[in-house]
């Protein structure tokens, strides 16, 4: 079986390989190929990740190469994950979002409008490419942000092997497995909602229901991602809430720590990524693994433990280190590998991920695609259905406006038209202004005017 992974020389490649080889025999991966349109990059991450495959699978044939068609050529599986105009458009995003008051984080926050106008058409030339080359019945994995944006643009241009992925959901279960001591794999969670907007209806470890048990516990609140949330209001959700839910119920509060801090997220890891490239630049990778692996845990390190720091106010402070042999923790590569799975055992099990409605979450469409928990089996995908009368109202008029966004914005996007990007940041709620919106689209115009050309008013 052959996997590729488009955006091979990104910072998190270690972690792609470090999951995948820890896998690769049990799955009957044989062929892993890193794929990156920038040299430098790819051999430097690239380089990195090669070095943990090869240690930790030895029989694994792993490539790096900067050829598009001959890295998704013959490809059983694709991860896509790039970021197209680099760390310094992200930085560009959010700042003109926060000039106008409104937030700009990447994927919940206005600037997503502008990474997915540079993400859908880079990512819709690669599914052209894997139509032509890979194998029949191939299926992408896409971590490329704004998640929930780009994989509504890419289902409704037609890629119906697409699949949304994202590691938040299993995260924050990593989390409370660790905090109680338990081993992740005997965690679950029923999960609905969207991408960066989902609850959790449902805990449990061994089968046993553990959920109100955690949303009363002050220990959760200060050693796992319930510390983003008052208590009060994870009660009257009646769920755990995904922790970008910081954004939409603590706008305000998001908005003025940002402003008032020395830097933007996508600021800090510009700085991170490029102080730790420079330093790597200059270590032979294949020679000096271990400095070079020092150099990544230091830097990396640094970027952990401001996770939502400038947002909330609130910093980890923990040693973090990259263990090539410790047991894989999953991330966005674990939940690719777990469909993979599934697939391979043939029986129908469940797994969080991006897929089409189909009338599970009430008031949305059926091709509208959202983030819960699916029955994969041999006959595809489907989510869990949702009871209108069985979770918060407020839940799912949330869901649903911001739902709303997506399907405008990718709309606007798949069909280059201006008017509907205006639209979708109208009502999203995090600007939920008709003249901001207009404003905050203008600039975003002018700033991808290299990558959307031929766009109507």
């Amino acid at each position: 079986m052959k996997l590729t992974v488009i955006g091979g020389g990104g910072v998190r490649s270690m972690f792609l390989a470090k999951s995948i080889a820890q896998q690769a025999s049990a799955l009957g991966i044989d062929e892993l190929v890193f794929m990156d349109n920038d040299p430098e990059k790819l051999r430097i991450y690239g380089g990195l990740a090669a070095h943990v495959s090869h240690m930790l699978c030895p029989e694994l044939t792993f490539t790096l190469t900067g050829d598009a068609v001959d890295a998704v050529r013959g490809a059983d599986y694709v991860i896509t994950t790039i970021r197209v105009g680099g760390d310094h458009m992200r930085v560009r995003d959010e700042r003109i979002a926060l000039a106008h008051g409104v937030l700009g984080q990447e994927t919940t926050g206005a600037a997503g409008v502008s990474f997915a106008m540079r993400s859908v058409p880079a990512l819709a030339s690669y599914c052209e490419l894997i139509k032509r080359h890979s194998k029949p019945g191939v299926r992408v994995f896409n971590f490329t942000n704004p998640a929930g944006v780009v994989s509504q643009a890419l289902r409704d241009m037609g890629y119906d092997f697409t699949y949304g992925i994202c590691d938040a959901p299993s995260g924050m279960l990593h989390q409370f497995a660790e905090y109680k001591g338990v081993d992740p794999a005997s965690v679950m969670g029923e999960c609905y909602g969207l991408n960066h907007l989902s609850f959790f209806r449902s805990i449990t470890v061994d089968g046993q229901e553990i959920m109100p048990e955690l949303m009363h516990d002050d220990g959760a609140y200060a050693h796992t991602d319930l510390r983003f949330f008052d208590k009060d209001l994870v009660l009257d959700r009646e769920s755990v809430p995904n922790e970008y839910l910081y954004y939409f119920y603590y706008r305000e509060r998001a908005v003025a720590n940002v402003l008032g801090s020395s830097q933007t997220r996508g600021e800090l890891i510009e700085e991170i990524n490029r102080e730790m490239t420079r330093e790597l630049s200059g270590i032979d990778i294949e020679k000096n693994f271990d400095e070079g692996l020092a150099c990544f845990e230091k830097w990396y390190g640094k970027r952990e433990n401001n996770y939502m720091a400038a947002e909330t106010g609130i910093h980890r402070d923990r040693p973090w280190a990259f263990d090539v042999n410790g047991k894989d923790a999953g991330g966005y590569a674990g939940v690719a590998l777990r469909f993979m799975e599934i697939a391979k055992s043939g029986k129908t099990q469940q797994m969080i991920l991006c897929s089409p409605n189909n009338g599970a979450i009430p008031g949305l469409l059926d091709t509208d695609v959202v983030e819960s928990t699916c029955d994969i089996s041999v006959n595809g995908c489907v989510p869990h259905h949702i009871d209108a009368d069985s979770v918060p109202a407020g839940n799912l008029e949330l869901i649903r406006r911001v739902k709303y966004y997506e399907r405008t914005v990718a709309r606007g996007i798949v069909n280059r038209c201006k008017k509907d990007v205006v639209e979708s940041l109208a009502m999203h709620p995090l600007v939920n202004s008709y003249s901001l919106a207009r404003d905050i689209a203008e600039q975003y115009f002018e700033l991808n005017r290299d990558y959307i050309d031929g766009w109507a008013g």
